[in-house]
Protein backbone atom coordinates (compact mmCIF):
# COMPACT_ATOMS: atom_id res chain seq x y z
CA UNK A 1 0.00 0.00 0.00
CA UNK A 2 1.37 3.33 -0.91
CA UNK A 3 0.59 6.82 -0.42
CA UNK A 4 1.35 8.92 -3.90
CA UNK A 5 4.53 6.58 -4.17
CA UNK A 6 5.69 4.16 -6.32
CA UNK A 7 6.57 0.24 -6.01
CA UNK A 8 10.17 1.21 -5.38
CA UNK A 9 9.36 3.98 -3.09
CA UNK A 10 10.15 6.87 -5.40
CA UNK A 11 7.85 9.84 -6.34
CA UNK A 12 4.71 8.94 -8.20
CA UNK A 13 4.18 12.74 -8.89
CA UNK A 14 3.44 13.11 -12.43
CA UNK A 15 6.05 16.10 -13.40
CA UNK A 16 3.42 16.69 -16.35
CA UNK A 17 0.42 17.97 -13.22
CA UNK A 18 2.95 20.84 -11.87
CA UNK A 19 3.92 19.09 -8.84
CA UNK A 20 6.61 16.69 -10.55
CA UNK A 21 9.62 16.02 -8.15
CA UNK A 22 11.74 19.32 -7.83
CA UNK A 23 15.25 17.48 -6.89
CA UNK A 24 16.30 15.58 -3.61
CA UNK A 25 14.54 17.25 -0.70
CA UNK A 26 11.95 19.23 -2.85
CA UNK A 27 8.92 20.71 -2.45
CA UNK A 28 6.97 17.36 -4.06
CA UNK A 29 9.45 14.87 -2.26
CA UNK A 30 8.55 16.82 1.33
CA UNK A 31 4.41 16.85 0.11
CA UNK A 32 4.85 13.31 -0.36
CA UNK A 33 6.54 12.39 2.81
CA UNK A 34 3.74 14.94 5.08
CA UNK A 35 0.69 12.42 3.31
CA UNK A 36 2.53 9.39 4.22
CA UNK A 37 2.97 11.14 7.51
CA UNK A 38 -0.69 11.58 7.90
CA UNK A 39 -1.87 8.09 6.87
CA UNK A 40 0.45 6.59 9.14
CA UNK A 41 -0.95 8.81 11.79
CA UNK A 42 -4.53 8.14 10.87
CA UNK A 43 -4.04 4.28 10.55
CA UNK A 44 -2.43 4.33 13.70
CA UNK A 45 -5.30 6.25 15.30
CA UNK A 46 -7.54 3.51 13.94
CA UNK A 47 -5.89 0.77 15.26
CA UNK A 48 -5.46 2.53 18.70
CA UNK A 49 -9.38 3.56 18.68
CA UNK A 50 -10.41 -0.34 17.99
CA UNK A 51 -7.69 -1.34 20.95
CA UNK A 52 -9.67 0.69 22.78
CA UNK A 53 -13.28 -1.06 21.88
CA UNK A 54 -11.29 -4.44 22.39
CA UNK A 55 -10.44 -3.57 25.90
CA UNK A 56 -13.74 -2.46 26.15
CA UNK A 57 -14.82 -5.71 25.47
CA UNK A 58 -12.71 -7.58 27.96
CA UNK A 59 -13.96 -5.11 30.42
CA UNK A 60 -17.60 -6.21 30.21
CA UNK A 61 -16.40 -9.54 29.01
CA UNK A 62 -18.07 -9.21 25.96
CA UNK A 63 -16.97 -10.39 22.12
CA UNK A 64 -15.14 -8.17 20.46
CA UNK A 65 -18.05 -7.47 17.66
CA UNK A 66 -20.54 -7.11 20.69
CA UNK A 67 -18.93 -4.00 22.03
CA UNK A 68 -17.99 -2.42 19.02
CA UNK A 69 -22.08 -3.09 18.62
CA UNK A 70 -22.58 -1.29 21.74
CA UNK A 71 -20.23 1.54 21.33
CA UNK A 72 -22.10 2.34 17.97
CA UNK A 73 -25.64 2.07 19.48
CA UNK A 74 -24.12 4.64 22.56
CA UNK A 75 -22.59 6.97 20.12
CA UNK A 76 -26.17 7.00 18.33
CA UNK A 77 -27.81 7.46 21.20
CA UNK A 78 -25.12 10.81 22.26
CA UNK A 79 -26.04 12.10 18.78
CA UNK A 80 -29.69 12.17 19.03
CA UNK A 81 -29.70 9.47 16.20
CA UNK A 82 -30.46 6.47 18.07
CA UNK A 83 -30.12 3.28 15.79
CA UNK A 84 -32.32 0.67 14.62
CA UNK A 85 -31.89 -2.75 13.97
CA UNK A 86 -30.95 -2.36 10.19
CA UNK A 87 -28.64 0.51 10.87
CA UNK A 88 -26.47 -1.26 12.93
CA UNK A 89 -26.10 -4.26 10.92
CA UNK A 90 -24.48 -1.44 8.16
CA UNK A 91 -22.60 0.08 10.71
CA UNK A 92 -20.70 -3.18 12.14
CA UNK A 93 -20.94 -4.83 8.87
CA UNK A 94 -23.12 -7.94 9.37
CA UNK A 95 -25.71 -9.87 8.09
CA UNK A 96 -29.32 -8.86 9.26
CA UNK A 97 -29.44 -12.74 10.96
CA UNK A 98 -25.76 -12.49 12.50
CA UNK A 99 -27.05 -8.97 13.94
CA UNK A 100 -30.39 -10.20 15.31
CA UNK A 101 -27.83 -13.07 17.06
CA UNK A 102 -25.80 -9.68 18.33
CA UNK A 103 -28.96 -7.91 19.43
CA UNK A 104 -30.09 -10.81 21.42
CA UNK A 105 -26.81 -11.24 23.21
CA UNK A 106 -26.57 -7.71 24.30
CA UNK A 107 -30.27 -7.92 25.63
CA UNK A 108 -29.49 -10.84 27.81
CA UNK A 109 -26.52 -9.33 29.26
CA UNK A 110 -29.10 -6.21 29.63
CA UNK A 111 -26.60 -4.15 27.92
CA UNK A 112 -29.35 -3.48 25.10
CA UNK A 113 -32.88 -2.79 24.84
CA UNK A 114 -35.41 -2.81 22.05
CA UNK A 115 -37.94 0.58 21.70
CA UNK A 116 -40.93 1.25 19.61
CA UNK A 117 -40.69 5.18 19.46
CA UNK A 118 -41.96 5.50 15.88
CA UNK A 119 -45.60 6.05 14.66
CA UNK A 120 -45.00 2.82 13.07
CA UNK A 121 -44.74 0.30 15.43
CA UNK A 122 -42.83 -2.42 13.09
CA UNK A 123 -39.85 0.34 12.98
CA UNK A 124 -37.69 -0.35 16.31
CA UNK A 125 -34.98 1.69 18.18
CA UNK A 126 -31.96 0.42 19.86
CA UNK A 127 -31.40 2.09 23.46
CA UNK A 128 -28.64 1.45 25.74
CA UNK A 129 -29.82 0.28 29.04
CA UNK A 130 -29.91 2.37 32.14
CA UNK A 131 -27.14 0.39 33.68
CA UNK A 132 -24.69 0.42 30.93
CA UNK A 133 -24.26 3.80 29.94
CA UNK A 134 -22.76 4.38 33.47
CA UNK A 135 -20.15 1.91 33.17
CA UNK A 136 -19.29 3.21 29.16
CA UNK A 137 -19.08 6.59 30.74
CA UNK A 138 -16.30 5.39 33.44
CA UNK A 139 -14.51 3.14 30.50
CA UNK A 140 -14.19 6.15 28.02
CA UNK A 141 -14.14 9.46 30.55
CA UNK A 142 -10.06 9.45 30.39
CA UNK A 143 -10.55 8.85 26.48
CA UNK A 144 -12.65 12.01 26.00
CA UNK A 145 -10.64 14.33 28.74
CA UNK A 146 -7.63 13.27 26.80
CA UNK A 147 -9.22 13.76 23.53
CA UNK A 148 -10.69 17.02 24.69
CA UNK A 149 -7.61 18.52 26.16
CA UNK A 150 -5.74 17.52 22.85
CA UNK A 151 -8.32 19.43 20.58
CA UNK A 152 -8.26 22.65 23.05
CA UNK A 153 -4.75 22.90 21.34
CA UNK A 154 -6.24 23.92 18.33
CA UNK A 155 -7.64 27.26 17.25
CA UNK A 156 -11.26 27.05 15.91
CA UNK A 157 -10.45 27.41 12.35
CA UNK A 158 -8.36 24.97 12.41
CA UNK A 159 -10.26 22.56 13.91
CA UNK A 160 -12.81 23.46 10.97
CA UNK A 161 -9.88 22.56 8.17
CA UNK A 162 -9.85 18.80 10.26
CA UNK A 163 -13.00 18.62 10.29
CA UNK A 164 -13.58 19.58 6.46
CA UNK A 165 -10.31 17.51 6.01
CA UNK A 166 -11.58 14.24 7.48
CA UNK A 167 -15.08 14.72 6.26
CA UNK A 168 -13.31 14.33 2.45
CA UNK A 169 -11.50 11.57 3.19
CA UNK A 170 -14.72 10.17 4.97
CA UNK A 171 -16.46 10.91 2.10
CA UNK A 172 -13.95 9.47 -0.35
CA UNK A 173 -14.15 6.15 1.56
CA UNK A 174 -17.74 6.13 1.47
CA UNK A 175 -17.74 6.21 -2.21
CA UNK A 176 -14.55 3.87 -2.24
CA UNK A 177 -16.54 1.33 -0.56
CA UNK A 178 -20.28 1.93 -2.54
CA UNK A 179 -18.21 1.41 -5.92
CA UNK A 180 -14.84 0.10 -6.66
CA UNK A 181 -14.89 -2.21 -3.34
CA UNK A 182 -18.43 -2.87 -3.43
CA UNK A 183 -17.94 -6.42 -4.27
CA UNK A 184 -15.23 -7.10 -1.76
CA UNK A 185 -12.30 -5.63 -3.99
CA UNK A 186 -11.75 -3.96 -6.92
CA UNK A 187 -11.73 -5.81 -10.36
CA UNK A 188 -8.71 -6.92 -11.10
CA UNK A 189 -6.65 -5.95 -14.28
CA UNK A 190 -5.93 -7.89 -17.27
CA UNK A 191 -2.37 -8.84 -17.36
Amino acid sequence: MTNGRGADGSSAADPADGRGATGEGGTADRDSVRVDRVMDGLRAFGANYTEFTRRFAAWLGLHSTDAAALVEILYAEDQGAPLSPARLSERVSLSSGATAILLKRLEQAGHVVRTRESADRRVVTLRSSPDIRPRAMAFFGPYSERMAEAMAAYPPEEIERFEQFLGTLRSTMDALLANEYANGGPTPTAS
